[in-house]
């Protein structure tokens, strides 16, 4: 499949909603994600980030609304088509998901394996400058168990960029970690864009991150059951006159 033209927008998504049952988490979520940007999703616990990441990567379809990913209608083009253009994305999810029992090099070489034509000395080859790439290469025969909090959050970055993704989306990449470790993977998606390219969406409430990486935000609310505010964080803190908005950006209480 390939790649779509630069003016077609990395993400769309436009009227989104989910509800579960009765209840609505989100409705008319509409935003635009450019190539190359660093795009984030925020909001308090219980907003709907996370599930309007899986909506965005063909998990879970919406209960209105479309999203076009990469030139592609995902829930109205067949499972090949949508399958494919899941092949060139890469994810992260919030835990990091990485298999306990395999070591950081073949975590990476998993995708790889389930995904290319790749031999065995290929695979390896590409698994080690995936975890160069994120400061990891002399870690490549640990095992998950064996590294730090950020280390994991790093090799989970590595197996994403796998197959050489345009687009990474990135579930929560700072959770845990402290404020120093924190910075260093800021510091690591900054150094992607621009390295290589990346164009990243990131679900995040840290505000030093969001105000460290983002080019553009997208806020979430619970109570308003959708987005409360948009643009670029730093314009969002200073001029906002919402009093979630203020309050978040400014640690204020609304």
């Amino acid at each position: 499949m390939n790649a779509p033209p630069l003016t077609v927008a990395a993400l769309r998504g436009t009227g989104l909603a989910q509800r579960f049952g009765s209840r609505t988490l989100y409705h008319d979520v509409t935003f635009e994600v450019a190539h190359r940007e660093v795009f984030v999703i925020l909001g308090g616990s219980g907003c709907g980030k996370s599930t309007l990441l899986r909506q965005c990567i063909g998990l879970l379809p919406p209960t209105a609304g479309e999203v076009d990913l990469l030139g592609c209608d995902m829930y109205a083009a067949a499972p090949a088509a949508r399958e494919a253009v899941q092949r060139r994305i890469g994810v992260m999810f919030q835990s990091g998901a990485l298999f306990g029992s395999m070591t950081l090099l073949e975590n990476i070489m998993l995708p790889l394996e389930v995904h290319t034509d790749l031999p065995l000395p290929g695979r390896r080859r590409v698994a080690r400058l995936k975890l160069g790439l994120v400061g990891l290469a002399d870690a490549a025969s640990l095992l998950p168990a064996e590294i730090s909090g950020g280390m994991a959050k790093r090799a989970a970055i590595a197996r994403a960029l796998a197959l050489d993704p345009p687009l990474l989306l990135l579930d929560e990449p700072s959770a845990g970690l402290d404020p120093v470790t924190s910075a260093g993977i800021d510091q690591l998606i900054l150094e992607l864009r621009r390295d290589l390219g990346l164009t990243f969406v990131v679900v995040t409430h840290e505000l030093a991150s969001i105000l460290a990486i983002a080019d553009r935000c997208l806020m979430l609310d619970r109570d308003a059951e959708g987005v409360i505010a948009a643009g670029d964080p730093r314009t969002l803190r200073d001029t906002s006159e919402d009093p979630k908005v203020r309050g978040f950006f400014r640690r204020e209480a609304a």
